[in-house]
């Protein structure tokens, strides 16, 4: 049983939800973002980012405090105004390829402790520790966790009955984003949609996991306070079918001391390997992976894709027919000697959303020897991840939508 709660949000004024709402923070080049701080006061960059105006690095501790202080200046000035009422809202992000249509809710703590809300990726102690400190010095979380549910005909239809209403917010942004708000806050709406969760036995966390453990974090330093807001977290709701699944492709710095020739040698030890040359080859299908080297493309399809070994448990076979880890195990650790995925300065990662070509001009560049391009995994793969506690190898997956930084604040 899934619960999800109403919550007052805090919001932009409506005459400047597009000037407010941002990208998230990391998004942003040097550049950008000094544009940005510099020609919109509204950009809720200059929240995040209290420290631009006198250009100067200072402790974590003093930022959060400046970030909170620049948050309170922007609900003084009525750029942020709150709910009176606790409510929900169905929220949708339009592109031109893309459209996503969720809704915005708390979620509870107590879902994720007892595994209702169930994950697929670890997290990092330091980036959940910071997190924290940052929520409990700034009091206030601007960054909902992305949440799947099954695909649902009456909540679809709920939803589309919905959008026929008169939008919250309705504005376009200059990644040429539509972005569409309505609130859902009447008492029977608000009881219809708790109601229907309440019959979805588990919900699935796509994207921030950092997030939801540091409101887990927080909540059980400071839950005998009796902050019932610490109890939730915010997050967006969204349809599993309606995630968009990118992978994550891999670059390496060098060959680890072979020569190319040693390379593809070894390689063929669990590939079947056929050079593309010039054409920009991405793989169509799982258990293919696409290289390139050397001013050429392969195409590598893994041999023993259909082998099953009697001797290994259900869970280390789900493991070991992930893409990203079979390109571990056969490739990245024994061959090129990267052990670490997370911290080896050798590899590095470019999400799928950016083209093949893309890899090609940064290994003839020079810094990189090799990249490798994967095919994304699916919904399907990552449920099962999750269902069987499992956790995916660090940048696995890329999953959109990402949600604007400032659209929606969830005060602690």
């Amino acid at each position: 049983m899934s619960k999800i709660i109403p919550f007052k949000a805090v919001r932009p004024a409506p005459d400047k939800v597009g000037l407010v709402s941002c990208r998230t923070y990391e998004d942003y080049s040097a550049a950008e973002l000094a544009a940005w701080l510099n020609f919109n006061p509204y950009s809720f960059l200059h929240v995040i980012n209290p420290a631009f105006a006198n250009v100067q690095k200072i402790s974590l501790e003093k930022r959060f405090k400046g970030v909170a202080l620049k948050y309170q200046d922007f609900k003084n000035e009525k750029i942020f105004i709150q709910e009176e009422n606790s409510v929900f809202y169905v929220y949708e992000i339009e592109s031109k390829t893309q459209k996503f249509t969720g809704i915005i809710a708390g979620i509870s703590v107590e879902d994720y402790q007892n595994d209702v809300i169930k994950k697929h990726e670890d997290t990092l102690n330091y980036r959940v520790e910071m997190f924290k400190d940052y929520l409990h010095q700034t009091g206030f979380n601007t960054e909902p966790v992305l949440i799947t549910y099954p695909d649902s005909v009456e909540l679809n239809t709920w939803i589309l009955l919905k959008k026929q209403s008169e939008p919250l917010y309705q504005f376009t942004t200059t990644n040429k984003e539509k972005h569409t708000l309505w609130k859902i806050e009447t008492e029977h709406d608000i009881n219809w949609l708790q109601e229907h969760f309440e019959n979805i036995p588990n919900l699935y966390i796509a994207d921030g996991h950092h997030r939801s453990a540091s409101a887990e974090l927080l909540f059980e330093e400071n839950k005998h306070l009796g902050n019932e807001n610490l109890r939730n977290f915010m997050s967006f709701l969204i349809p599993e079918s309606n995630v968009k699944i990118y992978e994550f492709n891999r670059i390496v710095r060098d060959l680890n001391g072979n020569s190319k020739e040693e390379f593809l040698k070894k390689l063929e030890e669990n590939f079947i390997i056929k050079a593309k040359e010039q054409e920009l080859w991405k793989p169509q299908d799982k258990f293919e992976f696409g290289m390139y080297l050397d001013g050429d493309f392969y195409a590598l399809f893994y041999k023993f894709k259909d082998k099953k070994n009697n001797k290994t448990s259900a869970k280390l076979e789900i493991l070991n027919n992930l893409d990203a880890q079979i390109l571990y195990n056969k490739v990245l650790n024994p061959i090129l000697g990267i052990k670490d995925l997370r911290n080896d300065e050798r590899i590095d990662y470019i999400s799928g959303k950016q083209s093949v070509a893309a890899i090609k001009l940064i290994v003839d560049e020079g810094e990189f020897e090799v990249g490798f391009m994967l095919y994304p995994s699916n919904i399907n793969e990552i449920k099962n991840f999750a269902d069987n506690d499992l956790i995916m190898p660090p940048k696995s997956t890329y999953i959109e939508p990402k949600f604007r930084s400032g659209l929606m604040v969830y005060e602690l």
